[in-house]
């Protein structure tokens, strides 16, 4: 009996299908995305040697080629778990590690432990966003937002404010202001605050002639005045998530009112009693 119980062990391990793992990647994607982390690298090169006029714009670069990536293997079908755990790590180097030494070399070095203490606290939420990120887009949901600030976009707050004032901070209390560039996109990372997603727009539909013509001022204006177009279109992304929340709930608030006012009793001879459990 005890034969055969092995037997019977030994045959269920035999038959047991294996997990096989695809070799070879897709090339066209991940080159995109080894582009994104080269950019990341360059930045903390530059940033070190404190060229951070030339430092910044490479984050804008990360920002743009991990847009391509991601699309370009959707229309392609090369979409793999590769890619996916790939991309999150060249996107901890772009948008975790290189805005924090940006930051850090550019002027909260001279606020001493507070300042690497910030930075490491906005790679550690970056780090923390994209893994969120990995595990709500394996359970779905709305693609319509995103759950916290996007790394990409909480890196373009500080990269956009280096780029348009790139000559650094030197006195502590200059840099004290600095802290909440790089403290308030890190916690909006890690937030459950809703951002506006760009996933669900079909770029092969067909458009009113208008929106090439906005398209062509917004290049304009980039291409014009590129330090203060940036930094306003990166805070201007930050507070669209309160803007919004704002609007819901003024827009709740008011529709709540004309129920409650529509609901009242007709007679006023008594006032109408409240339930308390509807406080």
């Amino acid at each position: 009996m005890e034969h055969e119980g092995r037997l019977r062990f030994l045959r269920r391990a035999a038959h047991r299908p294996r997990r096989r793992f695809r070799r070879g990647v897709y090339l066209l994607p991940s080159l995109f995305t080894m582009g994104n982390m080269f950019c990341g690298y360059a930045c903390v090169v530059y940033a070190m040697r404190g060229e951070y006029e030339t430092a910044a714009p490479f984050i804008g670069f990360a920002f743009a080629l991990d847009m391509l990536d991601g699309r370009i293997a959707r229309l392609m079908g090369a979409e793999s778990e590769f890619g996916l755990q790939f991309d999150s790590l060249a996107d901890v180097i772009s948008f975790g590690i290189a805005p924090a030494v940006l930051s850090f070399a550019w002027g909260l070095n001279s606020l001493g432990r507070l300042g690497w203490a910030a930075g490491f606290m906005f790679v550690a939420c970056a780090a923390m966003r994209l893994a969120r990120f990995n595990i709500q887009g394996m359970s779905g949901g709305d693609k319509r937002y995103f759950v916290g600030m996007p790394s990409p976009a909480a890196a373009a707050v500080p990269a956009a404010t280096v780029y348009a004032y790139p000559w650094g901070l030197f006195d502590y209390r200059e840099a004290l202001p600095a802290l909440a560039m790089v403290l308030v996109p890190a916690i909006l990372m890690v937030s459950t605050i809703r951002f506006r997603s760009f996933k669900t727009l079909d770029l092969r539909a067909r458009q009113p002639y208008t929106v090439l013509i906005f398209i062509a001022a917004g290049i304009v204006a980039v291409a014009t005045h590129p330090r203060f177009v940036l930094v306003v279109m990166a805070y201007s992304y930050l507070a669209s998530a309160f803007v919004g929340m704002a609007i819901t709930r003024f827009k709740y608030r008011g529709g709540r009112g004309q129920v409650s006012d529509s609901s009242l009793p007709v007679s006023t001879s008594e006032p109408p009693a409240r339930d308390s459990a509807a406080r």
